[in-house]
């Protein structure tokens, strides 16, 4: 690792880290669950300083993960339907995470498809609820440890590095809106609706 490089997601110091870093950071990392895979190519980030963060509310039984130490998956339930998959960053007692929000398939296609009730590739992970459906990841996984269950491996040797852009989060309401989602344009596993420097490479593509 060169010097000024960022630790690798296997390491707890990579999460120890502001928020803004990590989360960009994370995109092209691969996630994998019980020999299922993909590659990270879209995160928000979250911080209890604004309102759209759960830990905004201070300590809870909900919240007390994410003001915990970083490293740790914070996992919850939106709108009573699906399991959302965050990993908790920043010194613990701040309440920071990245939501992971769309992954690009890599192995365990069958399982996937087999779990979203879908084929095409694009379609089996390109939102925060449709990846954890299909990797099966479940509430039970709340406060486990990076790498206990759920595994964070680095861009895999060779492979190219993501071309990130910025926007805004989606479906935020309580909140001044913040260009704090990052994703790999040059995936098409992004979720919709996509960046609008994507959909300006789009257009000229056309």
């Amino acid at each position: 690792m060169s010097a000024g490089a960022p630790p690798v997601p296997t390491d707890a110091s990579f999460y120890d880290r502001p928020v803004l870093e990590v989360a960009p950071d994370l995109v092209g990392c691969v996630l994998r669950y019980r020999g299922v895979a993909g590659r990270i190519v879209e995160t928000e980030a979250y911080h209890a300083s604004e309102p759209a963060c759960h830990a905004y509310v201070g300590l809870t039984p909900r919240t007390e993960v994410l003001h915990g130490p970083p490293g740790v998956f914070y996992v919850y339930r939106s709108y009573g339907v699906h399991a959302l998959l965050n990993t908790v960053v920043e010194p613990d007692g701040v309440g920071a995470a990245v939501l992971v929000r769309a992954l690009e398939p890599l192995s365990g296609l069958q399982a996937m498809r087999t779990r979203r009730g879908l084929d095409r590739v694009q379609d089996l992970c390109s939102g925060p609820g449709k990846l954890t459906q299909a990797l099966g990841i479940g509430l039970d996984l709340n406060a486990t440890s990076v790498g206990e269950r759920i595994e964070i491996l680095p861009r895999p040797t060779g492979a190219e590095e993501p071309r990130v852009v910025t926007a805004e989060r989606i479906g935020i309401t309580r909140a001044v809106e913040l260009p704090w989602r990052f994703c790999d344009a040059g995936s098409r596993c992004v979720s919709r609706p996509l960046p609008p420097a994507m959909r300006r490479g789009a257009r000229a593509a056309a």
